[in-house]
């Protein structure tokens, strides 16, 4: 009896360790607040996460101040020559078809800026598909419809389906479901019931592949964007630098309920990722 009895007392303190561990990571994820979302109306990036995703917004503004400068230079340079060599102003239109001048300077130039883009784009290039070393690995695996995460360091493996999936529209049920995960209405169509939790400041090498069809791996506050193709293993990396719950998307049309298979991002500290996993751990363990 007594042996029954002490080994009842320690599987109830086992499980209350194990609830306790549960709770402690879902309180540190209710309190995370969400940084990268969509905003209704928006036109332009979602906040930044990760210094790669910093670096590619300025090159797009960059590149987007080059493109403006041109665009008025053309419209106004049609303009003028409008105005100009109309039959109207210029009744007796000059014969000559060649200006060397010109045409050199119209080679030289567009080749000027083109090599100034290039010198700033390449760099964000090869930081993109250059790996570096992993603080940890995740295995991504995009199905029909909803995400696999993998820890293979940790044994850990669960899927991710959307919170509401199945249903076309908000219903009581689904808001209900939303707040008891820590999520309002908004998030509705972007929030999943298991979200990818890594630790803020960690280097995440992300392994990404398809398990049926084609589906992309998107997460625009990251930089990430990489294609999920079946019997292929692709790599993408990112360095959170800022704790809060990230939102993406599979960003390729693979089906029916492609528009259902939203990608949600935990970025934690240290210790809420240690509880985290412990948790999983137990809850989740990959055979």
């Amino acid at each position: 009896m007594r042996l029954s009895t002490l080994k009842s007392t320690f599987a109830a303190a086992s499980g209350l360790i194990l609830a306790a561990q549960v709770a402690a990571a879902q309180e540190v994820n209710e309190k995370l607040s969400i940084v990268g979302a969509p905003t209704a109306g928006g036109t332009g990036f979602q906040t930044s996460g990760t210094e790669m995703a910093r670096d590619v917004h300025w090159l797009d503004g960059m590149i987007l101040t080059i493109i403006t400068c041109i665009t008025i230079f053309v419209t106004l340079l049609l303009i003028w020559v409008a105005v100009r060599y109309n039959s109207r102003s210029n009744p007796t239109p000059a014969k000559f078809t060649h200006n060397s001048p010109l045409e050199i300077a119209w080679t030289i130039v567009p080749v000027v800026i083109l090599v100034f883009i290039g010198a700033f784009s390449l760099p964000v290039l090869f930081k993109q598909e250059e790996i570096p070393q992993a603080d940890m690995t995740v295995k991504v695996t995009g199905h029909q419809w909803y995400w696999t995460y993998e820890y293979p360091d940790d044994k850990v493996i669960f899927d991710s389906y959307m919170i509401g999936t199945g249903e076309g529209n908000l219903s009581p049920a689904i808001s209900d479901e939303l707040h008891k995960a820590g999520y309002t209405d908004a998030e509705f169509r972007l929030a999943a019931d298991n979200a990818l939790v890594v630790p803020v400041n960690k280097t995440v090498v992300v392994q990404v592949t398809g398990g049926d069809v084609i589906h992309g791996f998107y997460i625009p506050s990251f930089g990430v964007h990489i294609a999920a193709v079946p019997g292929r293993l692709a790599e993408v990396w990112f360095k959170a630098d800022k704790e809060g719950i990230y939102f993406g998307q599979c960003s390729a049309l693979c089906g029916q309920a492609h528009s259902a298979m939203p990608i949600t991002v935990k970025v934690v500290s240290q210790q809420a990722y240690d509880e985290w996993l412990a948790a999983a751990k137990v809850q989740n363990p990959a055979s």
